[in-house]
């Protein structure tokens, strides 16, 4: 019985990876789809745009939360990117694996598959997606939806939805604006809270971006819950704090009661770990506590007065 239910799973699995190569370029030809080199963001297949030129700026790079490089905008391509790039897997513990395309492109950012009984979710997402990344998921039970922290890690997600069968991506409504490929399997939802599966929530903290959201994993950290944050929580070098802003590339930071209003959504929820939007940066233990007292040292700081620095 077991051996016929491996069978079924395993064929199940092969159908899925043949689909998903399938969609891969079906339809829409996502492999001459332009890609913002500085933010990592797809825009539509120069068939859906007109000319099959790039388009004249990004969106995203051309506001104040990101930049243009002194040297211009630059554009690259999946087709391009095949050639340079590749991604790797690292599991940090049962249940979630992150994602990394080396060498970095772009931001530099990670996603994270999390694996429940229900379902999958890709947390963030990263711009390069090949046959091998695809091959992998699903060998580890393919992809439900996918959910992304804020504008600046959209990167290809309309591809990568394709990819994995046409799965909704939850984006909250308040940064439906920056959504420069607003396809039909986003789902912009509203309010403080979205509850997934699985253990799975969404929380929009607000801050970086108004529809800025972070991740809430009951299940995670052996059951004492894991936040999983982007840069909407920055993780500091010293792995035991964070700090918010709404650039960071252009160092402006959040107002106090910016500070104040996220710290207040988080105390109703229960997190021992957190899981930030680059390598290595992580809080093993005591996260909750840690973000509390980081949040006050930040208001601490922007309300101080030249005499007490």
């Amino acid at each position: 019985m077991a051996r016929k239910e491996s069978e079924r799973e395993e064929k199940r699995r092969e159908e899925m990876a043949n689909e998903a190569r399938e969609l891969v370029g079906q339809h829409l030809n996502y492999s001459a789809a332009f890609i913002c080199s500085t933010c990592g963001i797809q825009f539509p297949p120069p068939a859906e745009i007109g000319d099959g030129a790039p388009p004249s700026s990004c969106l995203i790079c051309c506001e104040e939360r990101q930049f243009v490089p002194r040297t211009g905008q630059v554009w690259t391509t999946q087709s391009k990117m095949k050639h340079q790039y590749r991604n790797g897997f690292q599991k940090h513990e049962a249940g979630m694996y992150s994602i990394a395309t080396v060498p970095k492109f772009a931001i530099g950012q990670r996603a994270f598959l999390l694996q429940t009984s229900e379902g999958n979710l890709l947390w963030d997402c990263v711009s390069f997606l090949d046959e091998a990344t695809i091959d992998i998921v699903n060998a580890l039970g393919g992809l439900k939806a996918i959910a992304i922290s804020h504008p600046h890690y959209y990167s290809t997600n309309a591809q990568w939805s394709a990819a994995f069968g046409g799965i909704p991506v939850y984006i909250h409504e308040r940064d439906k604006k920056w959504s420069v490929w607003e396809h039909e399997r986003i789902t912009f939802w509203r309010g403080d809270e979205l509850h997934l599966w699985g253990g799975l929530t969404l929380l929009n903290l607000g801050g970086h971006f108004a529809g800025a959201q972070v991740l809430h994993w009951a299940g995670g950290a052996e059951g004492k819950g894991v936040l999983l944050t982007g840069d909407i929580l920055q993780v500091s070098m010293d792995n035991a704090t964070i700090s918010i802003m709404r650039s960071y590339p252009n160092y402006i930071p959040l107002s106090a009661s910016h500070a104040q209003r996220i710290g207040a959504k988080l105390n109703v929820w229960e997190f021992d770990r957190i899981y930030g939007a680059f390598l290595d940066r992580e809080i093993e233990t005591g996260a909750k506590s840690k973000v509390s007292f980081s949040l006050q040292r930040y208001i601490k700081w922007l309300n101080s007065t030249d005499l007490e620095i």
